[in-house]
Parts: structure tokens; C-alpha cells; sequence
């Protein structure tokens, strides 16, 4: 009797611990959160690579004075139209009218003192030597006089060519140096080309090759386009923001615009990347070029990742981020999910 009775107690103990099982293997399963994927796939990435800056042409010069000195006057301001031969700027002639004076005066010199040299050798008063002497002192004087007279005909700045301004670098008052850039042009003429200048990061310049192709459009010409190709690529940063310059040369189809105007350059890189394919319905909170996805190799649990966008259509999303080290991206029911959740797949 003693012995049915535990055997009676066992089964009851077997079934409880049993029935607890069950309903926690249930509970567990009530909490997972059923979800669409997707496999990851693979794809050689064409680059589009978007950037911006202004069109200009292809002939740009920085005019400055020969000789340093004070700026007097400035007669142009940035965006101006300037013709061929047009005064631009003038350095003060104080110091060199004083100069030119100067040589003059010593060239006057030099010929008193060779005419006497030449009578007091004809009396044989002084050596061939002494006359030679001379005679040299009078054409350096003479050389630095025409050295001065060059000086002070480049000590105004003068239009080489029709075109702009595009950047006014100093003032009138302003001491400025031999050589240095007061003014900077752009030349416009009939054979001139047209260009865009823009600036990109490091990462997209690496990508840019000279010969890629590109679509540039700007506000002014609302519903056109103009065909360019990239033709300079700069091999140092600018200092003041970080970013690579690129010139593209654009094809204007009878279509003029002006310097200085607005252009966004669309370029087709021609270096393919290695990227990954997952449907549009898998990015999350996507934002310029970062988003989120959810991702999981065991199909049973998820992991958040945040992603760069390469690429995006209709239907699928190019990422550029390694991805390799996952199978499957999450396609629906992501809005339930965070870092760890339990998954069971529909499809």
C-alpha cells in the first residue's frame, strides 16, 4: 500500500514539472517576435558621387605688380566684367617717379663723364683704361634706367584679356609685394572653357579618376543639363576646409552661363567597390548617408547595426559597409525588434 502511494506521488510530481515546461517553452515562444528576412547579397558597387561648387572658366590668372610698393587704387570689385586693356589697380608713384628721377640723373652723369674721359684720351691725359672705365659707367647708368622705366610701367595692373574677377585679394592702402596676387581673373573669350569647381572628401576623392563622366546642372537653366568630364584632380587638401578640389570641363551646347553661378556635379566613378544588396524595406531610420538594420546568422535572435548608404532605389539598398559576417537581414517587423530580441522567421 506504502508503495503505490509514493509510486502515485511520483507520476503526480512528473506531470507538474512536466506541465511547468510546457508552459514555459510556450511563454518563451509567445515572446519571440515574428519576422520577414532576407539574404545578404553581394554586388559591385558603382559609385555616384554628388558634389557642388561654382562654374568658371578654364583660364584663370592672378595679376599683381612687378615691383612692391603701396596700392593707391583698386578700380574693379569681385563679379565685375573687365575688358581687354582696362585699368585694374595702381601702386603710389611717390617712390617711383623718385627712382626714375633718380636714374635719369645719374645717366645725365655718366655722359658728362664720359664725354670728358673721351677729350682728356684724345690729349692723352688719362689711359684706354680710364676712357673703357668710363665708357661702362655710362651704359650701366643708361641699363638702369630703362630697368626703372620697365618697373614703373608694370607698377599699374592692366586686363589681359576680357573675362571677371572673381576675388579682389587686397585694398588700396595696403603694402603689397613683387609678385604677390592682388587680383584674381577669370578670362572669357570664344575659346575659352567652361568649368566646375568643387571640393570633395578624401574618401570621394580616392574615388574620382580624370575621364570619369559627369551630369552638372544649376537653377539658372532649370530642366537642362550639361555633360562634363572630370579633368584635374588637386593632390593637396585647402587649408581652410579640408576638402580636394576637382575641376570638371563642361560641354555648354550653346548654352552660356556666368561665372560664379551655383553648379551640383553628378559623377559616375569609375572604380566599382565591393558593396551589399538588401531590399529597401530592411533600412531603418535612414538619415543623408547612415541608417540601421537588423541582421542575424542563427535566425533566432538579432543584432542592430548601423550602416552607410552607398546607394538606394525603389527596391534595393547598396551598402558599403562590410556586411560579410552576416546571412540575413531583417525585411519586416523590425519596428518590435532591439538589440537581442528573440526572432521566429515567417518566411
Amino acid at each position: 500500500m506504502k508503495s503505490l502511494l509514493i509510486n502515485a506521488f511520483v507520476m503526480v510530481l512528473l506531470a507538474s514539472c512536466s506541465g511547468e515546461k510546457s508552459e514555459t517553452t510556450q511563454s518563451t515562444r509567445s515572446k519571440s517576435i515574428p519576422v520577414n528576412i532576407a539574404a545578404i547579397d553581394t554586388v559591385n558597387n558603382t559609385n555616384m558621387i554628388v558634389a557642388s561648387g561654382l562654374i568658371s572658366t578654364e583660364d584663370e590668372a592672378r595679376l599683381s605688380f612687378k615691383i612692391g610698393g603701396v596700392i593707391e587704387k583698386i578700380l574693379v570689385e569681385e563679379g565685375q566684367q573687365i575688358r581687354k586693356g582696362q585699368l585694374l589697380a595702381s601702386l603710389n608713384s611717390t617712390e617711383i617717379d623718385a627712382q626714375t628721377k633718380q636714374a635719369e640723373l645719374g645717366l645725365a652723369k655718366a655722359k658728362r663723364d664720359y664725354e670728358r674721359a673721351s677729350n682728356l684720351y684724345k690729349d692723352s691725359v688719362i689711359t684706354l683704361e680710364q676712357l673703357q672705365n668710363s665708357k661702362t659707367g655710362l651704359e650701366v647708368a643708361q641699363q638702369s634706367l630703362q630697368q626703372v622705366l620697365f618697373n614703373s610701367k608694370h607698377a599699374s595692373i592692366y586686363a589681359p584679356s576680357d573675362g571677371f574677377i572673381l576675388k579682389k585679394l587686397l585694398n588700396a592702402g595696403e603694402i603689397t609685394g613683387g609678385g604677390s596676387p592682388v587680383l584674381v581673373m577669370s578670362a572669357l573669350g570664344n575659346s575659352s572653357k567652361w568649368v566646375l569647381r568643387a571640393g570633395v572628401a578624401d574618401r570621394e576623392w580616392a574615388l574620382i579618376d580624370k575621364g570619369d563622366k559627369a551630369i552638372i546642372t544649376t537653377d539658372a537653366f532649370p530642366g537642362k543639363s550639361f555633360s562634363a568630364v572630370v579633368t584635374k584632380k588637386a593632390l593637396s587638401s585647402d587649408i581652410s576646409n579640408g576638402s580636394f578640389e576637382i575641376e570638371l570641363t563642361m560641354k555648354v551646347k550653346g548654352l552660356k552661363p556666368a561665372v560664379g553661378m551655383f553648379g551640383k556635379a553628378s559623377i559616375n566613378s569609375s572604380k566599382a567597390t565591393k558593396g551589399f544588396s538588401i531590399p529597401y524595406e530592411a533600412l531603418l531610420e535612414a538619415n543623408g548617408q547612415k541608417g540601421f538594420v537588423f541582421v542575424t546568422n542563427d535566425q533566432k535572435t538579432v543584432k542592430r547595426i548601423e550602416v552607410s548608404i552607398a546607394s538606394i532605389d525603389n527596391k534595393n539598398v547598396v551598402l558599403s559597409d562590410d556586411l560579410s559576417g552576416y546571412a540575413f537581414v531583417v525585411v519586416s517587423g523590425s519596428p518590435y525588434l532591439k538589440e537581442g530580441s528573440p526572432i521566429t522567421v515567417v518566411k
